[in-house]
């Protein structure tokens, strides 16, 4: 085993190699304000906005967090939120291709409608 960042590292569950030289993930700060289409707020991004902080939707733009590069452009609603190490995790899925991604919650986000989403996400057992 010779470590990471383009080298060759074993597996431990299978004793293969493993090539890390891809490139990781990486968040893209990308600042801009914009108008929601779901409630029509007028929000101030911070680079980190990706969401309406008032009704929690944001729109399908994005293949990795800030990058852009996502052509569908469909409305990301909230369906689910669950409060994890001291956030809110959003669960949104988008309305025209149907994927599901986590998001952070922010400070100014709607805790009403976050506590909503966390009591009647997920189904309860008397």
């Amino acid at each position: 085993m010779e470590g990471y960042h383009g080298k060759k590292v074993k597996n431990l569950n299978t004793d293969s190699e493993i090539n890390t030289n891809t490139k990781a993930k990486r968040f893209a700060k990308y600042v801009e304000d914009f108008s929601c289409n779901n409630c029509g707020n007028t929000v101030k991004g911070n680079g980190f906005t990706n969401h309406c902080p008032n009704c929690l939707w944001s729109k399908h733009v994005d293949i990795n967090p800030g990058d852009r590069k996502s052509e569908c452009g469909g409305m990301m609603e909230p369906i689910a939120s669950i409060y994890k190490k001291g956030e809110f995790i959003i669960a949104q899925r988008c309305k025209k291709c149907h994927i599901t991604k986590r998001v952070k919650s922010s400070y100014n986000d709607n805790r009403d409608l976050l506590i909503f989403l966390s009591i009647n996400s997920f189904p309860h057992t008397d």
